[in-house]
């Protein structure tokens, strides 16, 4: 094949890729995002896992965050991340008794779930 042709090939496939994306309706987007989150992903890992996809979700209407709390299944990313350190912690000082840094990890990171909580319920 010349190699016009193979050019020519090569736009029409990103034609193809662009007009599957948007296909999608708002509906299948939603549908999208709520099977993501059940499958335990945050809003902001929700969005990357649609852009690998060829999904933006800046070409609809809502939000990802304002479809999961429709949907009552937002939860704060920060809010995930410190839980899932301090479970991370939590384990290894029960088989670390003779740590003593990781009890003050613990208590310092115990201290940090307390504060976002407080300000997730006074924001909202």
């Amino acid at each position: 094949m010349s190699s016009k042709k193979l050019i020519e090939s090569a736009i029409e496939n990103k034609n193809e890729i662009k007009t599957e994306s948007s296909k999608i309706t708002l509906k299948e987007f939603e549908k999208m995002v709520l099977d993501l989150a059940k499958k335990g992903l945050t809003a902001e890992k929700i969005g990357e896992e649609l852009r690998k996809q060829k999904i933006h979700p800046k070409e609809y209407d809502k939000k990802i965050s304002k479809i999961l709390k429709e949907n009552n299944l937002y939860i704060s990313p920060d809010l995930k991340n410190v839980e899932e350190k301090f479970n991370r912690i939590k384990t290894h000082f029960e088989k670390n008794k003779q740590d003593k840094r990781a009890l003050g990890e613990k208590s310092r990171i115990f201290s940090q779930i307390r504060k976002i909580k407080q300000y997730n319920q006074t924001a909202q």
